[in-house]
């Protein structure tokens, strides 16, 4: 394996619901290298979500250790970890999550504004972004003169603008058909190819993990199977039946 990005080390997570106890996640160990493409499986409440909120440092384990590229977790401060989820990882969602009033390249920009970086730079870096998923030339469209597929694209530019190490996606592809499911994993699979992503995709859709390199199950808690992907589809070469 390359040199690890993520490494879990018999985490734990525990939700207290008044004198009830949830245990989401229990005793997971796993790692994921640098250039790593990664699908999460698992059915509703197998523990996926609540280890992508701990590897996106939106939540801490309860117990064990989460380290982000050696670092653990645990022992950052709440504006260490904002500054780690703005320059290290992007987030990509189900739901785009743009403004509307916004048209696609100020979507994209905003992540260098809270930054405070200049007009021209933000413009610059914006459209390499949307370059990256093929939307340079609806740069100036709403929304809602997108289809949902161009908006989920504008929303992985708007995630890899900073030139993110690690992207964290949950269940990308879950509004969309299966042609711009299709051309989303085309457009993860180019960032992880060409630019070095390392990649982290939630999904219950076993062809969409097909797109990935490798795939965790989980089930209660607990992975239950770590594989590389046997059969992967490749955007652009049909898949495989």
């Amino acid at each position: 394996m390359a040199v690890p990005v993520i490494e879990v080390d018999r985490v734990r997570k525990v939700y207290r619901l008044g004198e009830v106890e949830v245990e989401a996640l229990k005793d997971v160990s796993l790692a994921i290298g640098t250039g790593e493409f990664v699908a999460v499986m698992g059915a509703s409440g197998s523990g996926k979500s609540t280890l992508m909120n701990i590897l996106g440092c939106l939540d801490r384990p309860t117990e064990g250790a989460y380290r982000l590229d050696g670092k653990d977790v645990k022992e950052l401060d709440k504006d260490a970890l904002a500054r780690i989820r703005r320059k290290k990882i992007g987030f990509v969602f189900q739901s785009y999550n743009l403004i509307p009033r916004m048209d696609a390249q100020e979507n994209v920009e905003l992540p260098m504004v809270y930054d405070g970086i200049a007009a021209a730079a933000r413009r610059a870096h914006a459209l390499d972004a949307l370059r990256a998923v093929g939307l340079q030339e609806r740069s100036h469209h709403l929304p809602s003169q997108l289809s949902g597929g161009q908006q989920q694209r504008v929303a992985i530019a708007r995630a890899i603008v900073n030139t993110p190490s690690l992207l964290l996606a949950d269940e990308p592809t879950g509004n969309l058909d299966t042609a711009s499911s299709d051309e989303i994993m085309g457009i993860f699979q180019g960032l992880n190819d060409e630019r070095g992503i390392t990649i982290v995709l939630v999904t219950h859709e076993p062809d969409i993990a097909r797109f990935a390199k490798r795939v965790l199950r989980f089930r209660d808690g607990q992975l239950i199977q770590d594989e590389p992907v046997a059969d992967r589809v490749i955007y652009g070469k049909g898949r495989k039946t």
